[in-house]
């Protein structure tokens, strides 16, 4: 089976040569001295201004879609900061790609959460509605296999007076160091069954059934990668086999120790993180009695940023799809 390219010629099809699978070795090679090539190592390499959010030009476009190319995600910092509500957000978000919104408990109808601290005793359990330090983790890793978060994007409208730092990590930098580590990390983090969260019951009511799935996939109609994770040692449950157990514990290494592809920034009002659903974390925070309280808009996609597919053919030709 084959499909046409964007210079016109054939090319196979695009998962079955993708380099994230353990047995392209050759491809797996190529992919990863593109990758580490000029890889971004300060955080003014990922900043894009952007003017109006809500009226995106094809100049702010094509930045950050070519720094998302390269690193899965891109810091915008926009001037009108004052004037961004849900309706410029999603725009933003339809501009690059991110459609098909997700939803999920406490999120609301247009797909936009405001992410603060709730005084709602049901809400203020889960750690992103609350002050309290957030682990490494991708976002819904609790979801079933067809509502994958592949594109995902938090707007800062006030910030917290301190600390709510972010952690930033490109998943791909991820499999980079575990597959470097050792190949065997890859398979059984492939595995159908390597992590299961359990199902979520609230009262006796279940909320969520539990779901398993892999950790690393690859996406069958284009080749990506995406990564499913959660740092936290509760509410996770390991495939109980050797190489799954000693890829869990080299992961949870990295946060230790963590690698120098690591960002931390955080956010100032105005300013968002776009990203294809990266590894990323939050420090925990404080709120000075009378100021304005931190507030965040997050969006979370089935869709990836257009133009970011990590493709051999798109790679080799260094062209940014459309």
């Amino acid at each position: 089976m084959v499909m046409m390219n964007t210079t016109g010629l054939t090319s196979p099809t695009p998962h079955s040569v993708s380099p994230f699978f353990p047995a392209r070795q050759h491809e797996y090679n190529h992919w990863r001295d593109t990758k580490l090539y000029g890889y971004p190592k300060h955080k003014a390499d990922l900043m894009v201004a952007v003017e109006d959010p809500g009226n995106l030009t094809q100049n702010e476009a094509r930045a950050l879609q070519s720094i998302c190319a390269k690193t899965n995600f891109a810091i915008y910092v926009t001037k009108n900061k004052n004037n961004i509500d849900k309706n410029t957000i999603r725009n933003f978000c339809s501009a690059l790609g991110l459609i098909r919104l997700d939803s999920h408990l406490y999120a609301a109808a247009d797909g936009v959460s405001a992410i603060e601290v709730s005084e709602n005793r049901r809400q203020g359990e889960y750690i992103p509605y609350t002050k309290q330090r957030i682990r490494w983790h991708t976002d819904g890793y609790y979801n079933v296999s067809s509502r994958q978060i592949r594109g995902m994007l938090l707007h800062c409208v006030n910030p917290a007076s301190k600390g709510g730092d972010n952690m930033l990590l490109d998943h791909e930098i991820a499999y980079i160091l575990t597959r470097d580590e050792n190949p065997a990390f890859i398979k059984a983090l492939m595995q159908p069954d390597a992590l299961t969260i359990p199902a979520n019951i609230i009262e006796g009511k279940v909320i969520r059934e539990a779901v398993t799935g892999p950790v690393f996939s690859v996406d069958p109609q284009n080749g990506t990668l995406h990564m499913r994770y959660s740092a936290r040692q509760r509410n996770v449950e390991w495939k109980q086999d050797n190489k799954t157990m000693e890829a869990a514990e080299f992961l949870q290494n990295l946060w230790n120790n963590p690698p120098k592809y690591v960002f931390h920034h955080k956010l100032k009002a105005g300013q968002g993180l776009l990203s294809n659903n990266i590894l990323h974390g939050r420090e925990a925070f404080e709120d000075d009695r009378g100021s304005s309280s931190r507030l965040l808009y997050r969006v979370r996609a089935y869709d990836r940023i257009t133009g970011t597919d990590t493709r051999p053919d798109t790679m080799a030709s260094g062209k940014i799809q459309s």
